[in-house]
């Protein structure tokens, strides 16, 4: 090195790495869960609670629930009575809610439900709807080795002989209901008469489905095919559509307590907690 040459400049100090930000990210999701933990809580027993119930409930102390409460209140996602003090779902909830049911589509919903029995039942299956002529098929799942029959979508089904139509039948309490299956009994063949109970049959019918929640039919609506039908019902607690399964007699158990009842009254239920329902029972 010439010794005349001037010295080096120093290297730059290395360069300190930012402060990692994933610990104040991971701060943030823990603190929206609580918020949603809180949220879901009030929304659990009742929509409206005291502090110390609410707390109580979610299992959190009352001064960390009122914090989260303040936030929810400044967002319009908790009001509070200025009476009684307790704290309810706010506006803007109720506009959040009010946007999910405008997309709770029965249909939509039971697709998934339909696919489930279909791949794990192997057998037949269908939702459908309460249309202007009857129960009416809507979307339609068959297994690998399909049993034939003759309904698709679009098919509308009895209400008195079908599965289908007697979940409708018993549960959808409206007098257009009635009067259909009041014409369709008139119009019946003493042949198919024969296969209802004998004495008021539509209102013994109703009472069945009351009471097992279900409706099961065995070489009724279609000879050598049985069916379990289970209801779907949406917000209000209204029978909104009807999930049914079919197979061949011989190889179909319709028991009310049996597997295939038991599944599709499962994913009915199921699809009915999509759509907003509200089990009394729990």
């Amino acid at each position: 090195m010439n010794q005349n040459s001037p010295p080096s400049p120093p290297s730059p100090p290395p360069e300190t790495p930012p402060p990692s930000r994933v610990p104040e990210r991971r701060q943030r999701v823990q603190s929206a869960e609580t918020g949603m933990v809180v949220l879901k809580g009030l929304a659990a027993i009742g929509g409206s609670a005291s502090l110390t119930a609410l707390a109580a409930h979610v299992g959190e102390s009352p001064a960390k629930v009122h914090r989260y409460l303040a936030s929810l209140m400044q967002e319009g996602l908790v009001d509070q009575d200025i009476t009684t003090q307790r704290y309810v779902l706010g506006p803007e909830l109720i506009r959040i809610g009010l946007a999910a049911m405008r997309q709770a589509e029965p249909i939509r919903h039971a697709e998934p439900a339909l696919i489930r029995l279909r791949e794990s039942l192997e057998v037949t299956c269908f939702v459908a709807v309460m249309g202007n002529r009857g129960p009416t098929i809507m979307r339609f799942e068959e297994p690998g080795l399909p049993v034939t029959v003759n309904v698709r979508a679009g098919s509308v089904m009895s209400l008195l002989w079908s599965a289908t139509g007697r979940v409708f039948l018993g549960l959808l309490d409206e007098a257009r209901v009635r009067q259909l299956a009041t014409e369709e009994l008139a119009a019946a063949s003493d042949e198919m008469r024969a296969l209802l109970p004998a004495a008021d049959p539509i209102e013994v019918l109703r009472r069945e489905v009351r009471a097992a929640r279900c409706a099961t039919v065995k070489d009724t609506y279609l000879r050598g095919i049985s069916a379990v039908a289970a209801p779907v019902f949406d917000f209000t607690g209204r029978v909104c559509a009807v999930i049914t399964a079919l197979g061949a007699t011989g190889g179909f158990d319709p028991a009310v307590d049996g597997k295939i009842a038991s599944a599709v009254r499962r994913e009915a239920h199921a699809t009915s907690l999509r759509l907003g329902y509200v089990d009394p029972g729990g």
